[in-house]
């Protein structure tokens, strides 16, 4: 043995050129979040250990599940349900809040589908063979597109593009008229890059040279039904981009008074606190949010089964 050390990539870095898939995106240890900031952003991950210097490709597409803090999606509950930071979800092009909702239908298939995994397990399974295309048709398709396809907007597609998302982050008139729907939520530049980037794969799953505004149509509908309307509905309250002037103004307000209810090393009953705030007219959602997003900056801490708050900071 040389007693030397040796530098081994990690998942991510293994990944490259390809789709990583992590499992238990919320129980990631502290210093992997903040790695994997710079792996999502810059698409590379940077070493200074042990006398190595380096910086390692991680050009790779990211599929993560998540589990909710409580168990069960909390429709009363916003950013609570979430475990990471709001910097993170809003790296991610698309996210989709999959519920556990009770339908007997979907209920009697999930259960057929499990016993099915387990009663032919270890068999070959021919069920990749009977659909339209063979497991290994798809394959072989996936990595021709990739490798022979690099589609670019077309410029009309550039245009509509750009149109839509000044009315979308505007939250115009025009376009609570087209969508028949009201957007008081605003988007980034970083969620517009993500929707240019799904319309370049959907150009890319047809060969296509360009994207064209029916990809950037079905792009934005995409965008809509997943991310949007999750931040609609209050879920991504904490993302980048996903608070409105208004409800800013009230988290601000809250967090005030809060810091005002109880001194540097006391405690109180959040039971108490949230009941205090709600008769002042505050929502429910807000309330909590304020509570989560200080006990993450360190200022508040839970004690005593969650029952207290104390104050740190």
């Amino acid at each position: 043995a040389t007693r030397n050390f040796v530098m081994e990539g990690g998942a991510m870095v293994l990944a490259d050129g390809g789709v990583v898939c992590i499992d238990e995106f919320d129980k990631m240890r502290e210093d992997d979040r903040v790695a994997i900031h710079e792996a999502m952003e810059q698409q590379t991950i940077s070493i200074a250990k042990a006398g190595i210097t380096t910086t390692l490709n991680s050009r790779c597409s990211v599929l993560a599940a998540a589990n909710s803090v409580f168990g069960r999606w909390d429709d009363t509950k916003g950013e609570e349900n979430i475990d990471f930071m709001p910097t993170i979800l809003s790296r991610f092009d698309m996210i989709f809040i999959v519920k556990d909702e009770h339908d007997e239908k979907r209920d009697v298939t999930l259960a057929k589908h499990i016993m099915n995994v387990h009663l032919t397990a270890g068999q070959t399974s021919e069920a990749a063979d009977t659909g339209e295309l063979s497991l290994n048709l798809i394959k072989k398709y996936i990595n021709y597109c990739r490798r022979r396809c690099g589609p670019r907007m077309s410029e009309a597609a550039g245009e509509k593009l750009k149109n839509r998302y000044v009315l979308m982050r505007g939250g115009t008139h025009a376009h609570e008229i087209e969508s028949e729907k009201r957007l008081s939520i605003p988007i980034t530049v970083r969620q517009l890059e993500a929707v240019i980037r799904i319309a370049e794969s959907l150009a890319k799953m047809q060969l296509q040279a360009f994207a064209t505004e029916t990809h950037v149509d079905e792009a934005l509908r995409l965008f809509q039904v997943s991310t949007l309307d999750a931040a609609m509905s209050g879920s991504l309250a904490g993302a980048e981009g996903f608070t409105t002037e208004e409800d800013q103004e009230a988290l601000t307000r809250i967090e005030k008074q809060l810091k005002r209810r109880f001194a540097i090393g006391s405690q109180v009953s959040e039971h108490n606190i949230v009941q205090d705030f709600l008769k002042q007219k505050y929502p429910e959602r807000a309330i909590y949010k304020v509570i989560h997003t200080m006990i993450r900056r360190g200022e508040l801490q839970h004690r005593m089964q969650r029952k207290m708050l104390y104050r740190l900071q």
